[in-house]
């Protein structure tokens, strides 16, 4: 399948180098329209989670639409108190005595993995000058994700409480449950989940406040079925009257953006082989985390179109290889490739591993063509990692 040029792509010549990370700003308040219009249909307030996009030099316009944040760590809980305001969730499994001060300073809500934990930190909490609403993270144990490294609820998880533990104890101060199942599914998923969070937590959800549904939520997906998303946010609320929560990360910056690399030199094999100054080790992880394959703009798939070629990383890493791909025309040194949806799980988890320079992050406003380079990166980001 050619994958074309069915977006605005104007930006990219007109780029002062590469790598760099654009993320599109029309596309972005796009995502975030159809966020903001579930929060108005049912009464649920979303939350960014930092750990798939924490570009905060948007934020301003994220917080137009969203409700706050959601953090799993110290730092993720002081960039959401500090650059968004709002509300601030922190969910980890597990909190570290030196820095619990600092996360409930941050905080609006905790969710704790553990009943150890909960008893352990539940003094500190009520002794805080600061009101913190407390939480569970429960387990449903019910599997929607097909993939064991991204399943928490696989067997043996370290991720949530199950009933099992959860019977008898006592849940005094608890305001909230919270149960995240979910990666990059549908409505139907969330649906199916919260049949067993009834079934087996029926019975506290009466006395509690607020129920975070978690993230994986792929609402901004052209196929996610919104209705049904809407009917069982609504009812839930309704049956067990408390606010819903839902913290997605990736739909929030779903097709939001891209990262364009340039052709370092092509090295006759079979087939040809592209060097580019980008790296998926270093620049996007999942690629060969997940592993998948990231969608190139005017590219098709091998020998689809006349000219075939490995693309391939800067570093050392024999398996820094991005995929193979054909193109119209052969690549040569100097020219522009531009993948796409690279804006989520990009910038939070890349790395300077064999000294390779990070992407400069730009913001691209298809109003009047602007482009605006919000970071740039140096030796001493690289060197500053290191002692």
């Amino acid at each position: 399948m050619v994958h074309g040029l069915n977006m605005n792509l104007n930006f990219v010549e007109n780029l002062n180098h590469t790598p760099c990370y654009v993320v599109d700003k029309a596309l972005l308040k796009r995502n975030l329209e159809i966020l903001g219009g579930v929060e108005k249909k049912t009464g649920a307030k979303i939350l960014l989670a930092l750990k798939g996009f924490a570009m905060f030099s948007l934020f301003p316009v994220i917080r137009e639409y969203l409700s706050g944040t959601a953090a799993s760590s110290l730092y993720e809980a002081r960039l959401g108190f500090e650059e968004f305001g709002e509300e601030v969730h922190a969910c980890a499994p597990a909190f570290r005595d030196d820095e619990f001060e600092d996360i409930l300073m941050c905080s609006s809500h905790i969710t704790f993995n553990s009943f150890t934990q909960w008893a352990r930190l539940k003094p500190r909490v009520a002794a805080f000058p600061k009101p913190v609403k407390c939480a569970l993270r429960i387990n449903p144990e019910h599997s929607e994700v097909k993939v064991p490294i991204y399943d928490p609820c696989a067997p043996g998880s370290r991720l949530g409480i199950p009933i099992k533990a959860f019977r008898g104890k006592d849940i005094e101060g608890i305001k909230g449950l919270h149960f995240h199942t979910l990666c990059e599914l549908n409505s139907d998923a969330l649906e199916r989940t919260l049949k067993q969070v009834e079934t087996k937590f029926g019975e506290y959800l009466y006395d509690m406040e607020w129920v975070n549904f978690g993230g994986g939520h792929h609402i901004t997906r052209n196929d996610y079925d919104i209705p049904r998303l809407c009917r069982i946010i609504t009812d839930f609320s309704a049956k067990y009257k408390v606010q819903v929560y839902l913290e997605p990360g990736e739909a929030i910056a779903l097709n939001t953006g891209y990262l364009v690399a340039s052709v370092l030199d092509v090295i006759p094999s079979s087939p040809d082989i592209a060097i580019l100054d980008t790296s998926a080790a270093a620049h996007m992880p999942d690629v060969l985390e997940m592993p998948y394959r990231p969608v190139i703009a005017g590219s098709g798939d091998p020998g689809e179109l006349q000219h075939t070629y490995k693309l391939g990383g800067m570093t050392c890493l024999a398996g820094d290889i991005i995929g193979e791909y054909s193109f119209n025309k052969p690549l040569k040194p100097g020219m522009r490739l531009v993948l796409k949806d690279m804006a989520h799980y990009t910038m939070v988890k890349n790395n300077t591993f064999n000294g390779i320079n990070l992407p400069s992050i730009v913001i691209y406003d298809p109003d009047g063509n602007k482009l605006e380079t919000v970071r740039t990166f140096s030796y001493e980001d690289y060197r500053n990692r290191l002692s």
